[in-house]
């Protein structure tokens, strides 16, 4: 007997206004299989997500659970038709401990109504005790990485038992180990007879996790098929609507008689991480830094940025050591340094403001006359940039918060265009965002170097450090563990000396 589908949706539309998120979508997910969501920013995988977790509904069309059309109109529903959700954007309550965030939005509850805290703290205890998770209970969600943050996300969401888990982007914070992890976990979840749906951009993990796939395009569906039926090639172009000849740009030549270095550290320490860093980064380059998750890369970019405090040792601009008392010292017109932070929503952007107000912030004192806001220079000014980063219209006057991570995370990156920065940190500056756009990014970048930028890089996926970098610095335990430069740039090498082994740091 052939089972119903898990999920299936029929001529599903999603319209907020007159913008039209999903047009006619119809795709199957077979129970107990691993199926991907692939699309842009933007394409429509998130509207998917949230109209099987309730918080939407669909303007036209049916959804189907087990075979039965239902009307998914809140969470409550979804949670009782077996759905439950863990979102890119992690719904954490930073304030709540970890356990408080556990129990939300319902706590298991005795025979008489009563919770007993002692016997749920037991309970989540031993659950990420299963999952290989290592976390205070009572922490405050908001103290702990972005890393560990996501992973309680899908451990809330394995909680409730889930029959249909929707995994949003679940790896974009995740790093090297912890995707083994994700993947173990996914495994163990469809062992056990559940229903996965999982959106990603990184194809490796696709091909690793799932079975079959559904690509979206502009709000409509494209294709739905086995993974093994489509290569790399096909996925980018039906996700993007074209191919690209070139993933990464070109590096240009060595040059021989490089320029002085624009930064430096000098044994340069921050945090209870970062210990005796030393690099120089040159004008026209960019400079890599690979380091699995927790070795000190954040203290080092917040560090340079004046958002942590140096506690030892000398950080230099053009030769001439610098303090930092605060990220406003960055900005000085003789730095110009710029940071785009590891989490978009909540460190690189004020969401609810425009994308105007959030591009021109760090330099609003350019655009005002007499004390009163030049909303026009404003305007002309970002709407310059935003049209060199190919950012949606309606970003000059429309809130962060109504466009897709990609182009929020254009947005975040366009305020240091604006502010005509000469030092960049880049802290993963793709993650969690599609192929199309990444490429983009890639382009920006090595044309802010070619420019005579500086660009400090720091990204998850070690490919894109091998392809961007004109040199890579490892960090292993806050220590630079490896240098390497442009001709011993490799994969292998990088991930050696990032677990720490000698002879690669040598």
């Amino acid at each position: 007997m052939t089972l119903p589908p898990a999920v299936a949706l029929s001529g599903v539309s999603k319209s907020f206004g007159p913008v039209t998120a999903l047009e006619d979508v119809s795709f199957e997910v077979a129970p107990g299989t691993v199926h991907a969501l692939l699309g842009e920013n933007g394409a429509g995988k998130s509207t998917t997500m949230k109209l099987l977790s309730g918080l939407i509904e669909p303007s036209r069309g049916t959804i189907a659970v087990d075979g039965a059309a239902t009307r998914i109109a809140s969470p409550r529903t979804a949670h009782r038709l077996g759905i439950q959700t863990a979102f890119q954007e992690l719904t954490l309550v930073r304030d709540l401990s970890v356990l408080d965030n556990m129990l939300i939005p319902r706590a298991p509850v005795g025979p008489l109504g009563m919770l007993r805290r002692s016997q749920v703290a037991d309970a989540v205890a031993a659950h990420f005790d299963a999952l290989g998770i290592d976390v205070d209970l009572h922490a405050e969600a908001g103290t702990l990485d972005l890393a560990l943050r996501q992973k309680i996300e899908i451990a809330r969401a394995l909680f409730r038992e889930p029959k249909i888990l929707l995994l949003d982007e679940p790896t974009s914070a995740l790093a090297g180990s912890d995707v083994g992890w994700l993947g173990r976990i996914i495994a163990g979840a469809r062992a056990r007879g559940v229903t996965v749906i999982f959106i990603s951009h990184r194809l490796p993990e696709v091909r690793d996790f799932c079975e079959t796939m559904t690509i979206l395009r502009n709000g409509r569906h494209i294709r739905t098929g086995r993974v093994e039926e489509f290569s790399d090639a096909e996925v980018v172009e039906l996700i993007i609507g074209r191919s690209l000849d070139q993933t990464f740009p070109a590096r240009p030549p060595r040059n021989d008689t490089a320029p002085a270095p624009v930064l430096q550290a000098r044994r340069l320490s921050s945090g209870p991480k970062l210990r005796d860093v030393d690099f120089d980064l040159r004008p026209g380059e960019i400079l890599g830094v690979a380091a699995l998750q927790g070795m000190g890369q954040r203290d080092l970019f917040e560090a340079l940025f004046g958002a942590r405090p140096i506690d030892e040792g000398a950080m230099l601009v053009d030769g001439a050591p610098v303090h930092l008392s605060s990220p406003a010292d960055a900005l000085a017109p003789s730095l110009r340094i710029g940071l785009l932070p590891e989490d978009r929503k909540t460190e690189g952007l004020f969401l609810q403001l425009d994308g105007t107000t959030n591009a021109t912030l760090p330099v609003a004192d350019r655009f005002t006359r007499f004390g009163l806001a030049d909303r026009a220079r404003e305007e002309s000014a970002a709407s310059k940039v935003f049209d060199l980063l190919s950012v949606t219209r309606g970003a000059t006057y429309r809130p962060a918060s109504a466009f897709s991570g990609g182009n929020q995370q254009k947005i975040a990156l366009a305020k240091w265009l604006v502010a005509e920065s000469r030092i960049l940190l880049l802290f993963d500056p793709t993650r969690g965002i599609d192929v199309g756009t990444k490429h983009e990014i890639y382009e920006l970048m090595r044309a802010f170097a070619n420019a005579g930028g500086a660009i400090l890089f720091h990204s998850t996926e070690i490919p894109e450090l091998v392809h961007l970098s004109d040199r890579v610095i490892v960090l292993y335990e806050g220590h630079v563990a490896a240098r390497l430069d442009a001709d011993d740039l490799d994969e292998v090498t990088i991930m050696d000396a990032a677990l720490g082994n000698a002879k690669a740091a040598a």
